[in-house]
């Protein structure tokens, strides 16, 4: 699959299932504090809205860790010729946009920024946590004990913008495998492993976009859904840049030979 198929194919299940949704009325809109911890109300009759079904369980929410060993894979299994630094330097680079957007960002992660930045409070389901009067939620999510009243709630920033994380790191690696794996398919021959990790490649791509359309339709504001899929394609837009230096520093300089007299 080329690049810019991909690119056509997400673009294409990310807008119209934004579009059904807001035609027939579908999503849930997972920022407001009354709604998220609720079943959606199609879980019943609608299978992919469940959010326990498992391509939502055992894909989406390990989706890097998917992505990752699937890239990681192809890279290895492949000839000399396709193994290169500018390859492995795309995926750290997108890696570390990941890290940054959806973990840490020397504190919250960025995607929690943008929440707080456009009039987010955080909210447990049964009261709401202003970060003005619980600064400790934000200080640090790994030392923090909640009260004893709050057992068993995750307060969580609510209310403002709140980015699609899952079609942000779906696009982001619907674009970075098929991008990946294209050197492949200029070779003549595929060995036996590298055969394999193609076609696992190439799996892992159909249910992303599959997971894709399912987020669309069912899950977040259609605004979260577009800014979801464009900081993706951003993301995917930075990791080129570091890939491309290292291509450039590393492919030689073919130089002109001199004419014979």
């Amino acid at each position: 699959m080329s690049t810019r198929l991909a690119l056509y194919s997400v673009s294409a299940i990310v807008l119209v299932g934004t579009a059904y949704s807001v035609v027939y009325n579908t999503y849930l809109d997972t920022s407001n504090p009354l709604l998220t911890h609720l079943p959606h109300p199609l879980g019943k009759t609608h299978y992919w809205a469940n959010k326990g079904n498992p391509l939502n369980v055992y894909f989406i929410k390990q989706a890097w860790g998917w992505t990752s060993a699937a890239f990681l894979l192809a890279w290895s299994t492949g000839p000399p010729s396709t193994r290169t630094a500018a390859r492995l330097t795309r995926w750290l680079t997108a890696t570390a946009t990941w890290l940054v957007f959806t973990a840490w960002f020397f504190g919250p992660a960025l995607i929690e920024r943008i929440v707080l930045a456009s009039g987010g409070d955080t909210a447990t389901p049964a009261l709401p946590c202003p970060p003005a009067t619980h600064p400790a939620l934000f200080a640090s999510s790994s030392s923090f004990v909640l009260p004893q009243e709050w057992h068993g709630a995750t307060p969580r920033l609510r209310k403002g913008h709140d980015v699609s994380g899952h079609i942000f790191l779906l696009t982001l690696s619907i674009l970075l495998l098929a991008q990946q794996i294209s050197p492949s398919f200029t070779l003549t021959r595929w060995s036996t492993p590298h055969t394999a990790a193609i076609y696992a490649n190439l799996t892992l791509i159909t249910i992303w976009l599959f997971a894709s359309g399912t987020t669309s339709v069912y899950f977040h504001s259609p605004g979260e859904k577009i800014t979801g899929y464009l900081l993706g394609l951003a993301c995917f837009g930075l990791a080129q840049i570091p890939g491309n230096l290292v291509s450039a520093a590393t492919t030689p300089t073919l130089r002109e030979k001199p004419h014979s007299s």
